[in-house]
């Protein structure tokens, strides 16, 4: 159990900050691993998210220390996490009222794959736009209606098979921020958005489990946060000279094999 929670772990931290949806992984590699279909392997799922997370406040952490410790006396500091928490809140208002009935009523074969495909041509589309539709090129540069634009177009991601990366990333590139802003927002925006997540759903789970699922959940963090450290080093630099156009193919192509796995039997798409 200790190896397949390792590899849940890496396919979490690979996929959690590319536009590709960590979600769909998820329920493709815990189908095929099989184990994880219980109430706690459920929890593990989004707790892992943490680990993934904790490798966004590394990579960004002389940005994030140099925040804390000027919060008193910079406007651009101030101005950054109110931007951050404007964000982070519609994410948590939509996800206490809708989270349960999108658990219940969205999590099957065709709207998970129709959501990968529809990502998929939405970042074509998005990339297609001519660079004079830029108005934002930094994080800093920023409005507070901005970051509420961006944390709106976060929720999409509720819909099982959209990606909360893909979400703010593409959409805020729609909305005028560089590829570049965009992405470096979208990092900032899952630190308490995914930790809240995972915390919310390990109290609320408390009583599936046990101090036995410890090392599993350690083991999964553990392995989540050193392939997101990677991934995320890897896609900083990848960002400043190509665009999303493979991610967007690729979610086409993976749209079509959930719809393949389904209809054959192969993978339950069902939360």
């Amino acid at each position: 159990m200790l190896l397949k929670a390792a590899v849940m772990g890496v396919v979490e931290g690979l996929t959690e900050f590319l536009p590709i949806s960590s979600t769909g992984h998820l329920i493709l590699a815990g189908s095929l691993l099989g184990g994880f279909d219980t109430e706690s392997g459920k929890v593990f799922e989004i707790a892992i998210q943490t680990g993934a997370i904790f490798a966004v406040i590394l990579v960004y952490w002389q940005r994030l220390s140099n925040t804390v410790t000027h919060l008193g006396t910079s406007r651009d500091a101030q101005r950054f996490v109110l931007n951050v928490l404007i964000g982070f809140l519609p994410a948590v208002i939509l996800g206490l009222a809708f989270g349960k009935t999108v658990k219940a009523h969205l999590f099957t074969p065709v709207i998970v794959a129709a959501a990968f495909i529809v990502g998929g041509l939405i970042i074509l589309w998005a990339e297609r736009r001519p660079a004079s539709s830029v108005r934002v090129s930094s994080v800093d540069d920023m409005t507070p209606l901005d970051a509420l634009k961006v944390g709106l177009v976060q929720c999409f991601a509720m819909i099982p098979g959209t990606s909360r990366s893909g979400s703010t990333i593409i959409g805020g590139m729609l909305m005028g921020l560089s590829r570049q802003a965009a992405t470096d927002f979208s990092f900032f925006l899952g630190i308490p958005t995914l930790i809240g997540a995972g915390a919310y759903s390990l109290y609320k789970e408390r009583a599936h489990l046990s101090m036995a699922d410890a090392p599993v959940f350690a083991v999964g963090l553990v392995f989540s946060f050193l392939s997101a450290w990677l991934c995320v080093r890897w896609l900083l630099k990848y960002v400043a000279t190509h665009n999303f156009v493979p991610f967007a193919w690729y979610r086409i192509a993976f749209g079509l094999l959930i719809l393949v796995t389904s209809y054959t039997g192969m993978v339950s798409w069902h939360d």
